[in-house]
């Protein structure tokens, strides 16, 4: 009976392969104490995984670029006020982190390669292993926190400010859930919530950071998007470890929830017009298969964008139309 290929011997082999250099097919093998028909065989089946080696005559195998691994111990040792799960393969972040109990919040789960990640509108999210950050955050509220409408933008708000701080001056935001750098789409925020027994609140909030996305098939791009490596070698600056990026952003997230359920969203509004991408533009909004243009003029206290058109402002909420600028 042939050998079913365990989670564990793909993983040894692409952390061999990790460091994107050449490694003979003869050292892999050996390391994974198998034949060379055997490691050929575990190679076509990371193509599963999304992951694409290249083999050359001569020289062996490789990644096209180094992987850095979420490494669950690290974070859960930087991370102690959160219960911390690392998946390999999944099919989404959020729904594993809806479907846990919430007896155990507050959770996060990540992926190396989600096969289903949700974006907003029902639009999928391709997440291919090791190539993004991708994960949830599940939070109980004892209440329905105020201005809930505007939590996804307070979200968008730590996901810039860590982003800046680590050197990329160039990142903004784009209502209600886009986190871009010269018009291309870098991430996305995707925030899902149910009401709990005795009027808890659970929040699951999804958040995708593109770091080294390959190029990916035209039927698979919905919009202009750069991965987070490119956006910092335009500023000079160089590539971000993963695990160090997930510790930053956690630990920013995990403030700005402890903050929410009193403070609202008064705190990070200011914020959130420094970083706003369509301020004082023309945008054009699509509700349904209706549309009009007009001037964005920011966000009202709930979070809702105001769009002057034809002498009136109009309060737009994000499950209700698309803006494009």
């Amino acid at each position: 009976m042939a050998h079913a290929l365990s989670e564990t011997e793909l993983l040894a082999l692409v952390d061999r392969l990790a460091d994107g250099q050449w490694h003979s097919g003869e050292d892999l093998a050996q390391a994974a104490g198998i034949s060379r028909a055997a490691l050929a065989k575990r190679i076509a089946r990371l193509a599963d995984w999304q992951l694409s080696v290249e083999a050359r005559t001569g020289l062996g195998y490789r990644l096209p670029n180094a992987i850095e691994r979420l490494d669950a111990q690290r974070l859960q040792a930087a991370l102690p006020e959160l219960r911390i799960s690392v998946l390999t393969v999944t099919d989404s972040t959020s729904t594993q982190a809806m479907a846990a109990p919430a007896d155990a919040d507050p959770q996060v789960f990540l992926a190396e390669l989600q096969t289903a990640g949700r974006g907003r509108r029902g639009r999928s999210w391709v997440s291919p292993f090791g190539a993004q950050l991708a994960l949830s955050l599940a939070w109980s509220f004892d209440a329905i926190p105020p201005q809930l409408g505007a939590l996804p933008l307070a979200v968008g708000v730590c996901c810039a400010q860590v982003l800046r701080a680590q050197g990329l001056a160039a990142v903004g935001l784009k209502w209600p859930n886009d986190i871009q750098v010269a018009g291309r789409k870098l991430g996305g925020i995707l925030l899902e919530h149910r009401g709990e027994a005795g009027g808890r609140c659970r929040i699951v909030a999804g958040i995708g950071l593109n770091l080294c996305v390959p190029a990916l098939p035209d039927d698979q791009v919905q919009q202009p998007w750069i991965n987070l490596d490119e956006a910092l070698r335009a500023a000079g600056r160089s590539p971000l470890s993963r695990n160090a990026l997930a510790i930053e952003l956690l630990r920013a997230l995990h403030e700005l929830f402890s903050r929410y359920g009193t403070g609202g969203f008064a705190p990070w509004a200011a914020a959130w017009a420094v970083f706003d991408v369509t301020r004082d533009r023309v945008v054009r909004v699509l509700q349904g298969e209706h549309g009009f243009e007009g001037r964005a003029c920011g966000v009202d206290a709930d979070g809702a964008l105001i769009v002057e058109a034809a002498g009136q402002r109009h309060r737009l909420h994000s499950g209700e139309v698309s803006v494009r600028i």
